[in-house]
Order: structure tokens, then sequence, then C-alpha cells
């Protein structure tokens, strides 16, 4: 049975079919995007101190999410990704962060990707492709994940409670 994905796309470095965004152009294909976010550019998280493309791709397959997983794996070490430092400077990364199935647990992959919800540079593509996208865990759509993350929070009051003015 087909099923939809999302998944997340993000280059901070040069590879064999250039800088970061036409890494992420490249990918794109490989991975049979159907629809496809605008390309943004995001700070790196960690030790990296090279700007991230980023972007979010809906796909179609008939694989199941371990399947797909190991797929996009693939393509990852094709585009010369190495496993090494965490968050460190890398040609491609992909995640699976949504499927049409709903929610899928099982050891090394867990859909909604856990950190979905914690990332501006995975919630501000979701919204230029799928603003409406609802959450299977939280219910809550791209735009109010996003709108809850980014949302200015004033800060505590300095005096104790229950103290007067």
């Amino acid at each position: 049975m087909t099923q939809s994905y999302l998944i997340a796309l993000g280059s901070n470095r040069r590879g064999r079919h250039g800088g970061p965004r036409a890494e992420l152009c490249a990918a794109l294909a490989a991975i049979g995007a159907k629809r496809v976010s605008p390309i943004i550019t995001s700070a790196p998280l960690g030790p990296s101190n090279r700007a991230y493309a980023n972007a979010v791709a809906m796909i179609e397959s008939d694989e199941a999410p371990p399947e797909l997983l190991a797929r996009l794996k693939d393509i990852e070490r094709a585009f010369g990704r190495r496993r090494g430092r965490r968050w460190g400077a890398r040609v491609l990364d992909l995640d699976i962060l949504a499927w049409s199935g709903g929610i899928w647990r099982s050891p090394g992959l867990i859909i909604p990707h856990v950190a979905l919800r914690e990332r501006d540079f995975v919630l501000r593509p979701l919204i230029g492709l799928a603003p409406g996208w609802r959450d299977p865990v939280t219910g809550l759509n791209a735009l109010q994940l996003h709108t809850r993350l980014t949302r200015r929070r004033t800060l505590p009051n300095r005096r104790g409670a229950g103290e007067g003015p």
C-alpha cells in the first residue's frame, strides 16, 4: 500500500553536487519528492559553525517506515555522509518526520520524529509545504506547533509570590 511521508532534508557542507542548496536539490531527486517546501537557511545546532540549508519534502512510497529509513541512510552515504560527531557538518541529513500511517514506534525509529516540535528549521519549511498537517501526538497543526515554539514568553516576575506592588 502506498503511503505518504514527510522527509526533512538538511545540508551544511559542500558535496559532489555543489554547495548545501545544490546538495538538497540533488537529494530531492534521489528521494523522489512529489512536493517540496521552500529551502531555508538556518543556524547550526551543536559544534558546527556552518549555516544549514533545510527543506521538507513529501514523497509517496510502498515501503514500510524501517525500509524507507534504510533507503534514506543509503542515500546519505551515497552523498558522502559519514557518521561522526553529533550535529557536526554534513553533506546530507534525511529524517522521516511523519507518515500517513500516523504513529510508528520501533527500535531505532519513532514517527513523528521526536524533535519535530522543537525545531524551527523543520517547522518553518513544513509550514511552507503543509501548514495544515496535524501532529498525531498533539493534534496541533504545523502552524500551531510553530507558533508555540516561537511565541514570546513573558519574563517571570522578580518579586516573590504573594508580595504586593
